[in-house]
């Protein structure tokens, strides 16, 4: 397997960058221009914004698969967030590229998602559906672009365009060289913004946010297991079904033939992200030699991603994500959780967009003599804001009977 495999020359944090990673000196800047920081580079600023914004905090109480309230030890989007950025970080150091942007891509990435996970984007979505619907990904950019409001010179965190560029293209360019759409119709709000600061959306993204989106998929395919163990959705013998986790387990068995199974468990966790890891490295070192770019824009120019997993491990990682569809995403408790949480969305939205004074200050202003899109999209951008509590306790104000979600 991957894990076997020599990793070769790869970076451990105190050599220089690569000639194909992302100079923080070389930055394309950001819309509103700033005197940059003496101390950190703007990469490293753009990190910091993040932190310290209200949507990062808001995270903690948004729902990674298991509503918030079902018990502590359940991942929000925070601790997932906090899980990607430390991936992304350890993959962009091995491949000798900027840590600091890709874990700045992997701590905005989440920032669009609704309440309840993906059953409350959704339900968004369908009752945006008029209005262009809604996409996570161009609402994380409507995030850090417009909605948060910290700074006295300009809306959003003014971040620059190497982590824009990284939180909208993380997954792939968005267009074709004509502009046309690879997988659908663009989200307005990307195309709006790209417009102004052109974020190239026919190219692939830097090597560091092509390694937080690896890294994405690395922690929820690895902790959503751990999760659904917790919950009992899941069983150790289930997972002996299934090639990669089933291999890791026999290897733990055999050295720990005693072992518990929660400490099996985490063992299995432990080591099934350093396979993860260590396939990516190999495999990413070996294209970046075969392509060898010498610039981060021969890297977006390239034509193709080129931190990936092997092709072998791509299998796997496709069979371990069908296992916890089946299994797991479509368990009918979690089924049952997600068919009240869609009501909760879909009462809230009809309520606001029927009258928006029912909103508070700051988000109703000049919406009851607005047009139909105009309003929809403030209850929308409202909405998707929302912690999974803050959303129960709107429907319980506003409804008699609001669903109970534990």
């Amino acid at each position: 397997m991957a894990g076997e495999r020599q990793l070769g020359d790869i970076g451990f944090g105190y050599r220089p960058r690569a000639v194909y990673a992302c100079d923080p000196a070389r930055s394309r800047g950001r819309l509103f221009d700033e005197v940059e920081s003496p101390t950190r580079t703007p990469f490293q600023r753009d990190r910091d914004r993040i932190i310290h914004s209200t949507a990062f905090r808001r995270l903690k109480h948004k729902t990674q698969v298991f509503v918030a309230h079902e018990g502590d030890h359940f991942r929000t989007r925070l601790t997932h967030t906090i899980e990607v950025a430390q991936i992304a970080r350890a993959l962009a150091r091995a491949l000798r590229c900027d840590e600091d942007l890709a874990e700045a891509i992997a701590l905005v990435h989440d920032f669009g998602h609704t309440p309840f996970g993906h059953t409350g984007e959704d339900a968004l979505n369908d009752k945006m559906a008029a209005w262009g619907g809604f996409d996570h990904n161009a609402q994380s950019l409507r995030v850090v672009t417009r909605l948060e409001s910290r700074y006295a010179e300009f809306d959003g965190l003014n971040l620059t365009w190497e982590t824009l560029e990284g939180l909208v293209k993380h997954n792939g360019p968005l267009t074709d060289a004509a502009g046309k759409g690879l997988k659908g119709p663009v989200p307005q709000a990307i195309r709006d913004y790209s417009e102004l600061h052109d974020l190239e959306l026919d190219r692939f993204a830097s090597l560091e946010a092509q390694c937080a989106a690896i890294a994405d998929d690395i922690a929820y395919n690895t902790h959503d297991i751990d999760d659904g163990l917790r919950a009992g959705l899941l069983t150790l013998d289930m997972l002996d079904g299934v090639g990669l986790p089933a291999q890791i387990l026999r290897g733990v068995r055999e050295r720990y033939p005693a072992l518990d199974a929660m400490r099996t468990g985490h063992e299995l966790m432990r080591r099934q992200i350093t396979m993860f890891v260590e396939d990516v490295i190999s495999t990413a070192t070996a294209r970046i030699a075969r392509l060898a770019p010498q610039s981060a824009d021969e890297v977006r120019a390239a034509g193709e991603a080129m931190v990936t997993f092997s092709e072998e491990m791509a299998a796997s990682e496709k069979e371990l994500k069908a296992f916890l569809y089946r299994n797991m995403y479509r368990h009918s408790d979690v089924m049952r959780v997600r068919a009240d949480a869609d009501r909760i969305v879909r009462d809230l939205f009809d309520v606001y967009f029927a009258d928006p004074r029912a909103m508070p200050e700051g988000w109703r202003e000049g919406l009851d003599r607005a047009e139909d899109r105009i309003k929809a999209r403030a209850v929308a951008d409202f909405l998707a804001g929302m912690t999974d509590t803050y959303a129960i306790k709107e429907h319980r104000r506003l409804f008699d009977h609001t669903p109970d979600l534990s």
